[in-house]
């Protein structure tokens, strides 16, 4: 049990980095990317090829973010300057052809060249190897404390905020309620999961588990990009790119360069799915191109969307949902629907989209998105 709840924290926090990324993108400067795999792509490969050539795993996923940040300057270049459904065009085009290009070519691995189609296996992960010091093991435990402890904290702040502005606004009263409700039932959700990664976590390192280790390793990731983007998308630089999101003649008005913040922003959504390709690559254990098909780009726009676009704490509700759907009814849904595996499987998709359609019915702005500042109405 424990293993498998590691095991889900790792993989909802990767696609919650990817995720973050996409919704730089599309959620604050109205960019549809349709190709954000081709990023992942570009990370994944780059960190473990650099790792088998000798480089520090750290220096290696910094140059997959880089690699990938540089695809973002490419394709912007190409699109941006053209209409918003090119750069969709291009994007989902780009996605294939980078995993199709991965399959055919050969690729350095160790100092032989390989079929990308054979894939790339026996690479390093962080924290794979069980510390000699028990010290070190509390280290890490007090780390991943601390984490707990700071989650807890800006879950309580992020109600607090709420229910202050209730009290003070009396014009705003209703509206703030149902917010702080809403708040109040995701702020629940959301600690509970995080006293049970933490419980695991803490088992996990303990007994030392090497993926107990990349956890860690990556709540902190996730951590430190949800805070820098937090910070940025508040800032004089986020709002420009939200004036681009609902009228980009407006800033251009002003005298902004509107084709610059739109690369700025494709570049370091791109860098961040570079960082969510390492860890998805470490993850694995071995990558080969069909591990990054289409239908993960399309999977992270429901996390989005669900969530909500333009709100980076949707954002993680959205991809935390996904995986405890994904979970449930897979571990469910054989026991009460008379199906086999592949009709389980459309089964299981159709419900999503069916929950997807009511959604966009009953509030198109996602869980935890704002109206005003909906993006599918453009």
């Amino acid at each position: 049990m424990v293993e498998y709840l590691i095991f889900l924290a790792i993989s909802t926090a990767i696609f919650a980095l990817f995720a973050l990324g996409l919704n730089l993108q599309w959620g604050f400067t109205g960019l549809i990317n349709f190709g954000h795999i081709a990023f992942m792509t570009l990370g994944a490969y780059t960190t473990v090829l650099l790792s088998l050539k000798g480089v520090p795993l750290l220096i290696s996923a910094v140059a997959g973010a880089i690699v990938a940040a540089f695809l973002g300057l490419i394709i912007g270049f190409a699109t941006l300057r053209l209409r918003e459904d090119y750069l969709a065009i291009v994007t989902i085009g780009t996605g294939e052809l980078i995993r199709l290009v991965v399959n055919n070519q050969e690729l350095p691995v160790g100092d032989t060249w390989i079929s990308g189609a054979f894939g790339v296996q026996s690479y390093r992960i962080p924290l794979s190897t069980e510390p000699n010091l028990l010290f070190v093991k509390f280290v890490t435990i007090g780390v991943l404390t601390l984490l707990a402890a700071v989650t807890f904290f800006s879950l309580w702040r992020w109600i607090r905020i709420t229910q202050i502005s209730r009290t003070t606004d009396l014009g705003k009263r209703i509206t703030n309620k149902q917010e702080f409700a809403s708040r109040l039932g995701v702020a629940i959700v959301l600690a509970v999961l995080a006293a049970a990664i933490y419980i695991s976590g803490v088992i996990g390192l303990y007994n030392y588990n090497p993926k107990a280790g990349l956890m860690l390793v990556l709540l902190l990731v996730l951590a430190f990009v949800y805070w820098r983007l937090e910070i940025l998308v508040r800032s004089p630089w986020g709002r420009i790119l939200k004036a681009i999101r609902e009228d980009e003649e407006i800033p251009k008005a002003l005298g902004k360069n509107v084709f610059w913040y739109k690369l700025q922003s494709l570049m370091l959504g791109g860098a961040i799915a570079g960082i969510a390709g390492a860890f998805f690559a470490w993850q694995l254990g071995a990558i080969y191109p069909d591990n990054f098909q289409p239908q993960i780009t399309f999977d992270t726009w429901i996390m989005v969307i669900l969530g909500g676009s333009g709100n980076n704490v949707g954002t993680i509700l959205g991809a935390v949902i996904f995986f405890a759907y994904d979970a449930l009814t897979r571990e469910v849904l054989p026991r009460i629907v008379p199906l086999d595996e592949a009709r389980l499987g459309a089964f299981r998709i159709m419900v999503i989209g069916l929950f997807l359609m009511v959604l966009m019915i009953w509030r198109p702005q996602g869980i935890l998105g704002k109206k005003e500042e909906l993006t599918l109405g453009k």
